[in-house]
């Protein structure tokens, strides 16, 4: 056995290890949810760890029964602020758990064509 065969071999036992753990982070990203919120809280969002939103709950304290058009349009507001915290939650998640992956490997993928789709950096 040659020294530098050694090295690869470590280099293949680390590589194994680091599949383990991204796939155990993307894993744990899947079953995770998170929200947001806009209003003081009239208005959550849910998202999946992914971002995908999965619920929507509007405070009833929204709806003004005797002005329709501008209720609408609060709520409207209300829930694209609610959406964008959610998803902005989740970005965070996602680099929590996957940026160390993207770090270990020099940021491959930047972002490129053929990367992880709604990863920033992968």
């Amino acid at each position: 056995m040659n020294p530098g065969d050694v090295n690869l071999q470590q280099m293949l036992e680390q590589a194994q290890m680091m599949q383990q753990q991204l796939l155990s982070a993307q894993q744990e990203l899947s079953e995770a949810e998170v929200e947001g919120t806009a209003g003081g809280g009239l208005v959550t969002a849910t998202v999946s760890g992914s971002g995908e939103l999965l619920s929507l709950r509007i405070d009833p304290k929204v709806i003004d029964p005797g002005d329709a058009a501008d209720t609408a349009e609060t709520i409207a507001d209300l829930v694209m602020a609610a959406v964008r915290d959610a998803v902005r939650a989740a970005s965070d998640l996602q680099q929590e758990k996957l940026g160390p992956f993207t770090q270990a490997l020099g940021g491959f993928g930047g972002g490129a064509p053929g990367g992880m789709p709604g990863l920033p950096g992968f």
